[in-house]
């Protein structure tokens, strides 16, 4: 097995002179050297080809020893140092303090086809930053971030890949609910990859403490190596970057509206600097259309990272940000009105995005009213956001009556009746939309904006069921499924379904906890 290794941000950066693996503050640097905890008989359940090919690597090389030993954490591959990165957060709005890597650990960086990834396996230990936890990971959660890490990637959504999934073999201790209930659970490793797992908490971290060296270092390598084209680090790149660094974070949310994805952990800690989907916990799909749903149990009360609250709290994120940033740069003006614009823009592009969804991207009406008003009719009538969007494409602007009857399938409500003549006049105003704008091309462009498969939660914990009795073949359909969500795949039209009575209420169905 060759690895082409490049390990700039070691290289670059400061590092903690502590090499002993005790949980602590680590002041003055932006990672700790730690080696992950070997586990006891490591095995990859499942692999992804195409991030294999992407890193130079080779099918026959997965089948080696020395592969499962290296990203299982229980070799260190010749000539690297792995390692956690240092940062802070705010944790639903209120600053945390020192988070960090607390399980997951970097093993190296590979360039190839000038492409440079970073990858880290998540899930392989304790680490300076862990805290109270141990920093490894089980089965149920590791399935879910395999998943839907390739997932997003196939429905366009910037985010971090994943590799490998591996079961590590030794059981790990977990109360699932958080309700005093703790039980034994299969310990599993994901190995992701990203051109960088840099986050806002990175400079945040630094910022807080004053370390402003530390700072301009961190925002020169970041610039240097993934914003190369802003040029030398000074004042105008700094500010240069931050507006980039905003506009990625703009077009990953209106991403996520636009395929029903809720991530909902938007801490800051949690937030790309690249714009990536990074840190998959208790995410989720939307299933009947509620913008005030989040998948988290511990944002039920206050639901700050509800779906329709995700766009807020990016440009909340990037107000920290900001404030991190803000000792480079001693501009507040500059960084207010990249903000500023930000909401402005924010809104054009979402806007846009809708009309892509309805088929009228060239339309010459604005249609704000329109696109309100379906919003309001998805919500009240609990209309599958997925299944109704998809088929939406199959209207023809005359048969209102019949198409009534697919968005009645589409329905969770009890009591759908009461909305029909409102249903009836919306389609009226979409059909004479719909022959105004005479785009030959709108069913196509539609099914290319509206996926026709999600990784519902359901579908997510049927692999998780079948992988805890030693089955991955469920794994095996929904990986290769979900790599192309907007073909029709008639062979796998079950999936295309509203989420069944049975997972309304089935624990890891619909709201998750954090619990690793």
């Amino acid at each position: 097995m060759k690895l082409k290794l490049n390990n700039t941000f070691t290289k670059n950066l400061p590092a903690d002179p502590i090499k002993e693996n005790i949980v602590r503050q680590v002041n003055n640097a932006c990672f700790s050297y730690t080696n992950p905890t070997p586990c006891s008989s490591p095995s990859i359940i499942h692999f992804s080809k195409e991030m294999l090919l992407n890193l130079g690597l080779e099918l026959q090389d997965v089948q080696t020893k020395e592969y499962v030993n290296i990203f299982s954490g229980n070799s260190i591959a010749p000539n690297t140092t792995p390692f956690a990165m240092c940062y802070g957060g705010h944790q639903f709005g209120h600053w945390a303090g020192q988070l960090g890597d607390g399980r997951a650990i970097n093993l190296f960086e590979i360039n190839h086809n000038n492409q440079q990834w970073a990858i880290q396996l998540k899930g392989a230990g304790k680490t300076p930053y862990s805290r109270s936890a141990d920093g490894l990971a089980v089965l149920r959660s590791s399935i879910r971030e395999y998943l839907c890490s390739e997932a997003m990637h196939h429905l366009g959504v910037p985010t971090t890949r994943a590799l490998n999934l591996v079961l590590s073999g030794d059981q790990v201790l977990r109360d699932i609910l958080y309700n005093g209930h703790a039980a034994y659970e299969k310990g599993a490793i994901v190995t992701r990859v990203a051109p960088s797992f840099i986050r806002f908490g990175n400079f945040q971290i630094v910022s807080v403490r004053k370390e402003y060296e530390n700072l301009k270092k961190l925002a020169d390598y970041t610039i240097t190596h993934f914003f190369s084209h802003l040029g030398t680090p000074n004042k105008e790149a700094y500010i240069a970057f931050f507006q980039e660094v905003a506009e990625k974070t703009m077009d990953m949310i209106v991403h996520w509206e636009r395929v029903g994805f809720v991530h909902g952990v938007m801490n800051t800690d949690n937030m790309s600097i690249l714009g990536l989907t990074i840190d998959y916990g208790p995410y989720g799909w939307l299933e009947n259309y509620d913008s005030n749903w989040t998948p988290n149990t511990t944002d039920k009360e206050h639901r700050r990272y509800r779906f329709g609250n995700q766009a807020p709290i990016a440009f909340w994120n990037l107000y920290q940000l900001a404030n991190a940033l803000y000792p480079l740069i001693e501009d507040a003006k500059a960084l207010e009105d990249i903000l500023n614009k930000w909401e402005k823009t924010y809104y054009i592009k979402h806007h846009k995005m809708m009309l892509e969804k309805l088929g009228l991207s060239n339309s010459k009406e604005n249609n704000s009213s329109l696109i309100a008003d379906l919003k309001k009719l998805l919500e009240e009538s609990e209309i599958d956001m997925t299944l109704f969007f998809r088929q939406l494409s199959l209207f023809d602007g005359k048969h209102e009556q019949e198409f009534i009857k697919i968005i009645l399938a589409c329905s969770y409500s009890e009591n759908f009746a009461q909305y029909e003549t409102a249903w009836l006049d919306w389609l009226s105003i979409y059909a004479n939309e719909i022959l105004n704008t005479n785009n030959p091309n709108r069913k196509a462009e539609m099914d290319a904006t509206n996926p026709k498969y999600v990784l519902r939660n359901y579908m997510a914990q049927l692999a998780i069921d079948e992988a805890d009795k030693g089955n991955y073949e469920v794994i095996e359909s929904l990986f290769e499924l979900l790599k192309h969500p907007y073909d029709e795949q008639t062979e796998h039209e079950k999936w295309f379904a509203k989420r069944p009575d049975w997972a309304k209420h089935k624990v890891g169905c619909s709201m998750l906890s954090c619990s690793s």
